[in-house]
C-alpha cells in the first residue's frame, strides 16, 4: 500500500508528466537566462540553479507538480549584494574577478538554513493564515508582474544598444506570439492528450526555421545580453568559497540581512504558489517540507555554483495545466534542462523567443483572477483596498513586502471591526449585585472600550464581571481585566470574575495572588441549567 501511495506520488500519469516537464523546460530557459542577467550574474550560473532548484523540490518537496528555478523575485535582492561584492574585489592589493558571485554563493548556504529552519520550527503552516484579498492581490500582481518581463523580450540589439522592436521585426514578434497564443486557446479544444504549450513552441519554431523568418531566439538573447551562449558542463564544487571569508570583514551585515529577505522572498513566494496549485488541482501540499527541501537546494547552489530560487508560479501553472501533477514533471524539466546545457544547446539556441513570450503571456491569462473585477464593489471595501493594494505593491516593490503589506493591513482591520465588538450588559441581582455580562473579545484593541464600560466608584458595594460570552485573548485583556478588578478592590468593594479561562486564571493568579478570592470557581454553564435539571429530573 505505501510503495502503491508512492509512486502514485511521483506520477499519476507518465506521460502527461513527461510531456509537461519537457514544455516547462523549454520555458525555464529564457527565464533563468533573464534573471541571471537582472542579477548581473552568468547566465549558466541562472541555469545550474534553475537545475539544482527543480530537480530538489520536485523530489523531496512538499507539492507534487510544482516547479522551482531562478526567480526574478530574488534577482532583484541579489544585486546589490552582488555589486558591492564586485567593487570590494576590484579594491583589493589583488584584484579578484567576480567577487560579488562567490559572496552570493556563501549567502546562500545561509539561505538555506535558514529556510530549513523554517521548516523544522514548522513555521510554513502560517501560510493558511493569509486572507483571501490578499491572496488574489497577490495573484493579480504577479501576473502583471510577468506580463511587464516579458516586454523587455521585445527589444533588440542595436549597434550596441537595447531598443524595442520596430517596423517589421516587431511585426513578426507580435505574429508569432499571436500564433502561439492561437494554438495554445485552440489545440485544447480538439484535444488534451498532448500539450498546447509545447506544440506551440515546436510549431512556432519551424516555422521560423523552415520557413525563413528572421525572429529572435534564445541564442541571439543570450548573446545580445552579453553571454557566450548555453553550453556548459554539471555544476562543480565550489571550494574556493572557503577560502573566501576574509573578503567579508565589514559586509557580514550585508550579507546576512540580504540571506535573511531572500530566505523570507523565497518562502513567501513559494508558499503562496503551493496554495494556489493546492487550489487549482483540489489537493494539500506540506508547507513545512517545501520549507526544508527549498533550504537544502538554495545550499546546493551555494556549493555547486547556482543562484538559487525558489517556486515559480509562471511555470508550474503551465506545469498543472499541461497534465503534470506528479513529481515526475518536475524531475523531467529539472533534468531535461540540463541535458539542454550539456547536449541540446544548439537546438534550444534557435527557439523563437516569440514562443515562450506567447506561452507566458497565456499563463499570465490563466493566473490573473479576473473574478476580482466582479466582487470589488460586493465585498467589504476594506477587503477591495487590501486586493488593490497588494497588487501594486507587488508590482511596485515585490512579492514579500506586498504580501506582509496585505497580511499586516487586514489584520489592523479584523482588530479594529473586533475593538468595537465589545459589550457590557449589567443587571442587577436580588440582593444588590450588579452582574457586568461581557460579550465580545478582550484584547489589546478593545481595552479602552472594555475600560469605558465600568464605574467603578458609582458602582454598588457588589460586582460580579462575567466572561461566559467573552474571551480574553492576550496580555493587554489580563492586565486591563486586573486593572479593573484593582479598582473595585481599593475602594473596598467587593468584585467576582467569573467563567475565565484557565490560561487567563493562571496569568492573573501568577501576578496577583490575593485575586484567588476574587476569581469564582464556577464549573456549572448557567446557559445549560435547564437541559442538566432535565436530565436529572428523567434520571
Amino acid at each position: 500500500m505505501l510503495l502503491q501511495k508512492t509512486i502514485k506520488n511521483f506520477t499519476q500519469n507518465p506521460k502527461n508528466d513527461i510531456l509537461s516537464g519537457l514544455t516547462v523546460a523549454l520555458a525555464l530557459v529564457p527565464e533563468a537566462v533573464a534573471f541571471a542577467f537582472v542579477a548581473g550574474i552568468d547566465p549558466l550560473v541562472g541555469l545550474y540553479g534553475a537545475f539544482m532548484m527543480g530537480i530538489v523540490t520536485a523530489l523531496f518537496g512538499g507539492r507534487p507538480g510544482m516547479i522551482s528555478g531562478a526567480t526574478g523575485a530574488m534577482a532583484v535582492v541579489m544585486v546589490h549584494m552582488i555589486q558591492k561584492g564586485n567593487e570590494v574585489g576590484h579594491a583589493l592589493a589583488t584584484p579578484i574577478e567576480n567577487l560579488g558571485l562567490q559572496w552570493l554563493f556563501i549567502t546562500l548556504l545561509f539561505v538555506g538554513a535558514i529556510q530549513i529552519a523554517a521548516g523544522v520550527f514548522r513555521l510554513g503552516k502560517f501560510v493558511r493564515l493569509i486572507p483571501h484579498p490578499v491572496m488574489m492581490g497577490f495573484v493579480n500582481g504577479l501576473a502583471i508582474v510577468i506580463f511587464l518581463s516579458q516586454l523587455g523580450l521585445f527589444k533588440e540589439n542595436v549597434d550596441g544598444v537595447q531598443q524595442y522592436m520596430q517596423g517589421t521585426q516587431l511585426w513578426i514578434m507580435l505574429g508569432l506570439v499571436a500564433l502561439t497564443m492561437g494554438i495554445m486557446f485552440g489545440l485544447p479544444k480538439l484535444t488534451k492528450k498532448i500539450p498546447s504549450a509545447l506544440v506551440a513552441i515546436i510549431v512556432v519554431a519551424c516555422v521560423t526555421i523552415f520557413g525563413g523568418v528572421e525572429a529572435s531566439t534564445v541564442g541571439s538573447f543570450i548573446k545580445d545580453g552579453g553571454g557566450a551562449g548555453l553550453q556548459g558542463g554539471l555544476p562543480t564544487f565550489q571550494a574556493q568559497i572557503f577560502g573566501l571569508l576574509d573578503t567579508l570583514q565589514g559586509n557580514w551585515g550585508l550579507i546576512l540581512s540580504t540571506a535573511v529577505i531572500l530566505a523570507a522572498v523565497g518562502l513567501i513566494e513559494s508558499l503562496m504558489t503551493l496554495n494556489l496549485i493546492d487550489e487549482m488541482t483540489e489537493t494539500r501540499g506540506s508547507g513545512n517540507r517545501e520549507c526544508v527541501a527549498q533550504g537544502g537546494a538554495n545550499i546546493l547552489n551555494g556549493l555547486f555554483g547556482g543562484m538559487g530560487g525558489c517556486a515559480m508560479i509562471g511555470q508550474s501553472i503551465i506545469n498543472v495545466n499541461s497534465g503534470g501533477r506528479g513529481r515526475l514533471s518536475g524531475a523531467i524539466a529539472a533534468v531535461a534542462l540540463l541535458c539542454f546545457i550539456l547536449f541540446g544547446a544548439s537546438l534550444i539556441e534557435q527557439i523563437p523567443i516569440a514562443a515562450l513570450v506567447g506561452v507566458m503571456f497565456m499563463v499570465v491569462i490563466g493566473t490573473f483572477a479576473w473574478s476580482s473585477f466582479r466582487i470589488l464593489h460586493k465585498i467589504p471595501l476594506p477587503d477591495a483596498f487590501v486586493l488593490i493594494a497588494v497588487s501594486a505593491i507587488t508590482v511596485w516593490q515585490d512579492l514579500a513586502i506586498a504580501v506582509i503589506a496585505g497580511v499586516i493591513m487586514s489584520a489592523l482591520v479584523f482588530a479594529w471591526k473586533n475593538a468595537t465588538m465589545i459589550r457590557a450588559r449589567t443587571q442587577i441581582k436580588p440582593d444588590g449585585t450588579k452582574v457586568y455580562a461581557v460579550w465580545g473579545p478582550l484584547f489589546f484593541g478593545s481595552v479602552q472600550n472594555f475600560n469605558s464600560k465600568f464605574d467603578p466608584k458609582s458602582d454598588p458595594d457588589k460586582v460580579e464581571i462575567d466572561f461566559i460570552e467573552s474571551k480574553v485573548s492576550d496580555h493587554s485583556g489580563v492586565e486591563a481585566l486586573r486593572n479593573i478588578a484593582n479598582k473595585y478592590m481599593e475602594l473596598n468593594k467587593e468584585v467576582k470574575l467569573t467563567h475565565l479561562s484557565p490560561d487567563c486564571k493562571t496569568l492573573l493568579l501568577k501576578w496577583n495572588p490575593e485575586f484567588e478570592s476574587v476569581i469564582e470557581e464556577q464549573i456549572d454553564d448557567p446557559r445549560y441549567y435547564v437541559a442538566t435539571s432535565t436530565v436529572d429530573n428523567e434520571v
